[in-house]
């Protein structure tokens, strides 16, 4: 049907982002509603104003959430929480939202978005293979079993072991100074 295929895409675009090897940040300034909540979940950190709000009002409207909605937020918040947010169609403050893991962090509304760059800023100068890495390790390890995870793990381990940035990483901190990454 046409609105299995409508889902279908939404979905695909969404999974697209929470694949992505670099980390996406959502900054989230006032009202982040049903596809909107989608978009900033399937984001890998969410940034909130103090006046944010979030909800899956779909329930209101006598439908469901087709992006993703239902098991994002299950998986973020846990099962609980989940069925209370997406049966009651409410909207939840940001306070609530960093209660139940929703959200990371909570700013000022006048300081979010120099807060969201800055935190991009700070993990963008980190070495990206170490960054890659942690991406792919806890995308692929949250559908394992813990023991698969670290077998994964390892393996990713012995990989960034391989780089000139971890050789630098060591050494820098042997000698009591900041690290001079070269992505490599």
């Amino acid at each position: 049907s046409q609105a299995i295929d409508l889902v279908k895409k939404g979905q695909g675009v969404f999974n697209k982002i929470e694949n992505l090897d670099k980390p996406v940040i959502c900054a989230v300034n006032a009202i982040c509603l049903g596809g909107g909540m989608e978009l900033a979940m399937a984001c890998h950190i969410r940034i909130a104003s103090d006046r944010a709000k979030f909800g899956q009002p779909e329930i209101l409207l006598g439908i469901i959430p087709g992006f993703g909605g239902t098991q994002r937020l299950l998986r973020l918040c846990g099962l609980a929480k989940a069925r209370e947010i997406l049966l009651t169609g409410d909207q939840i403050s940001a306070k609530d939202a960093l209660e139940i893991g929703l959200v990371n962090q909570i700013v000022p509304e006048g300081r979010l978005l120099k807060e969201s760059v800055g935190l991009a800023k700070k993990i963008a100068s980190k070495p990206q293979m170490a960054v890659r890495l942690i991406q792919k390790a806890v995308r692929e390890g949250s559908e394992k079993t813990l023991q698969e995870g670290l077998n994964l793990e390892a393996e990713l381990f012995g990989d960034v072991c391989e780089t000139s940035d971890m050789k630098e990483g060591v050494r820098a901190f042997l000698e009591k100074r900041q690290p001079k990454f070269q992505n490599r």
